[in-house]
C-alpha cells in the first residue's frame, strides 16, 4: 500500500471563514503531534471562498485510526462543525508521486 493521506472538503457557513481557519489551524497543530508525517495543508477554493480542502500524509493507516480515537479528536471536530455547513472526510492512498 502507498502512503496514506487524510483529505477533507469543508463547506463553511458564510461569514465564518476566518473563524474556521483559526479552528482548523488549532486542529492541525494538535494533529501534527499525533503522527502526521508532514505538515497538513489547507486550500481555499477561489471560486467559492467558503469551500476549503485539507490534506496531509500519515505514517500508516494505524496511525490515522489511533488519531481518530484519541481523546480530544471528537471535541475538536465538534468545534469545527459549529462553523460548517458540511464536511466530507476521506482516507486516501498515494498511488503516484512525480
Amino acid at each position: 500500500m502507498g502512503q496514506p493521506y487524510t483529505y477533507s472538503v469543508w463547506q463553511v457557513k458564510p461569514g465564518l471563514e476566518d473563524e474556521f481557519v483559526r479552528r482548523w489551524t488549532e486542529f492541525a497543530d494538535w494533529t501534527a503531534l499525533q503522527g502526521l508525517a508532514a505538515s497538513a495543508k489547507l486550500l481555499r477554493d477561489l471560486e467559492d471562498p467558503s469551500r476549503f480542502v485539507s490534506f496531509g500524509p500519515w505514517e500508516s493507516l494505524d496511525t490515522i485510526r489511533r488519531w481518530r480515537h484519541q481523546p480530544g479528536f471528537h471535541e475538536r471536530v465538534v468545534r469545527l462543525h459549529e462553523v460548517l455547513a458540511s464536511f466530507e472526510p476521506r482516507t486516501l492512498e498515494l498511488i503516484v508521486d512525480r
